[in-house]
């Protein structure tokens, strides 16, 4: 028997939504990454994109375990000298845009490569509950109820 190696026109592509209000953020980011790899198919192949479209909403509400809120912290470089800047968790979470720490999980969960970026194309965050995606009927998937350590926090 074979390797079963799909096509690219073969793959279908579903639609899912994740609420992440009190979910833990690694545990979220995980699962999100899995379903945007499509590792969850009985049809995975490593070289072609058959994720699905993975939508998550409540981005802002989304719990981190520990002191992570303000030990965590995102650095990135300006590209001057001396230009390192910094930010913790709980700075984004609450300001202007608090779904760039879901993306960022999610995005370092992915392997780098153009594969990886078509990939992150698939998903769409939202910090609140609102989403316009309603046409493509996503499928709800219960994060919180699929292990309860899913919702722990401290």
């Amino acid at each position: 028997m074979k390797t079963y190696s799909a096509k690219a026109s073969e793959i279908e592509k579903k639609w899912l939504i994740i609420d992440a209000e009190g979910v833990v953020l690694g545990r979220l980011a995980a699962l999100a990454a899995t379903y945007l790899r499509g590792k969850h198919k009985p049809t995975y192949t490593p070289h072609m994109d058959c994720g699905d479209n993975v939508i998550i909403i409540n981005a802002d509400k989304v719990k981190l375990t520990g002191k992570k809120l303000n030990d965590k912290v995102y650095y990135w470089h300006t590209g001057h000298p001396g230009g390192i800047k910094s930010r913790t968790a709980g700075q984004i979470l609450s300001g202007q845009h608090p779904e760039r720490v879901v993306e960022k999980a999610i995005e370092r969960m992915i392997p780098r490569g153009p594969l990886g970026r078509q990939q992150m194309r698939n998903l769409r965050v939202y910090a609140g509950s609102e989403h316009p995606h309603d046409a493509q009927k996503p499928e709800v998937i219960d994060v919180a109820a699929m292990n309860p350590k899913n919702t722990r926090s401290r």
